[in-house]
């Protein structure tokens, strides 16, 4: 038998906001009537404007502003499990929201560790992102990219990030199915393409000669420019370095530096076991640090960190602070790494 009446798919009431509210929008036979052309075609007009005004706005925050504009607290309470207060639990893609990694990278103290959580992330917590946390976490790259492009500020750490992420993104889309990927996979494929945009644009980044008529490195007394090689904590930093000029060459090969490297990255009982000794049967304390990083982890050494409050437990930057209850709250802070960080949203 078939049904008579008004088409189930019709679009239902017409809505108009008002002061008070939405207010449902209802035409009257003989307003029908007298309501011509002119007039309709001005208010399909009208709407179509707000539509379009409404799309802009909401295509600017979501560009410009990113997801940190909705957070005024720049911390946020790490919660693992549904407790009588509380339900739910916190994720890894909320906390990278809320804890502002945009204006982070602002901050020369904060720039290495962002880029190591970053490649952390890139490396085994990506596909664990949710959709908004991927859209702030590639965000976040472009601002370090260009950054980069711009002062050529540690080129060879973002090198690192982006050959990792690339790596993870050509894995993920060649074995689309057999994990569980968020969102579109043209999506993720056009990422990929930016990224080796990205990469092309950095192999082909030239640093220019800056021309001062002040004093430069090479101006100052050798054991000055000794000083400054020993209290770097990476071995490529040091070869770098070490490529400008003929005496920092020389000073960038001396043994002692290199064991003092080797000592403060890594126990005697790691020596112990790749111990490397030149044709002169002396250590070879520089090919030594090479080996050893490659068997263990290089202690990790940040300008400023993410704090975690354990009587609060809860997650901050150090300048914002958070509103802590402790008694004494400088003895409940501790400072988090990049990987932990990473730990602390596993369950």
């Amino acid at each position: 038998m078939p049904f008579l009446g008004q088409d189930w798919r019709s679009p239902g009431w017409s809505w108009i906001k008002t002061d008070d509210g939405w207010k449902r929008f209802e035409f009257f036979h003989h307003d029908l009537e007298e309501l011509n052309d002119e007039n309709k075609e001005n208010l399909f007009v009208g709407d179509v404007c707000e539509v379009a005004a409404k799309k802009r706005k909401k295509d600017l925050l979501n560009n410009n502003t990113k997801s940190q504009f909705f957070f005024k607290e720049k911390w946020i309470y790490v919660q693992k499990e549904s407790t009588r207060e509380r339900h739910g639990y916190c994720t890894l893609g909320e906390a990278f929201n809320r804890l502002d990694f945009s204006s982070a990278i602002q901050d020369i103290r904060r720039f290495n560790y962002v880029v190591k959580l970053l490649q952390l992330i890139a490396k085994s917590q990506l596909t664990s992102l949710s959709g908004a946390a991927q859209k702030n976490y590639f965000n976040v790259l472009e601002k370090i990219v260009r950054k980069v492009l711009e002062d050529q500020y540690n080129p060879r750490l973002i090198k690192e990030l982006l050959e990792d992420l690339s790596s993870t993104l050509c894995i993920l889309i060649r074995e689309v199915g057999k994990c569980v990927l968020v969102g579109n996979i043209n999506i993720w494929v056009c990422r990929l393409e930016t990224i080796l945009n990205w990469q092309e644009q950095l192999n082909n980044l030239q640093i220019p000669k800056q021309i001062t008529g002040g004093v430069t490195l090479s101006d100052l007394p050798l054991h000055m420019q000794n000083n400054i090689l020993y209290k770097f904590s990476d071995g490529w930093d040091i070869i770098n370095l070490g490529q400008t000029t003929p005496t920092l060459h020389m000073l960038s090969e001396d043994r002692q530096l290199w064991k003092k490297l080797c000592q403060f990255h890594f126990a005697e009982k790691q020596f112990c076991r790749h111990l490397i000794l030149s044709e002169k049967g002396h250590v070879d304390w520089k090919l030594m640090y090479f080996t050893l990083q490659k068997y263990y982890p290089k202690k990790e050494q940040y300008g400023d960190t993410l704090q975690f409050c354990r009587h609060c437990s809860i997650l901050f930057w150090k300048d914002s602070g958070h509103p802590c209850t402790a008694n004494d709250p400088d003895s409940c802070f501790t400072p988090v790494s990049p990987q932990h960080f990473i730990d602390l949203f596993k369950f």
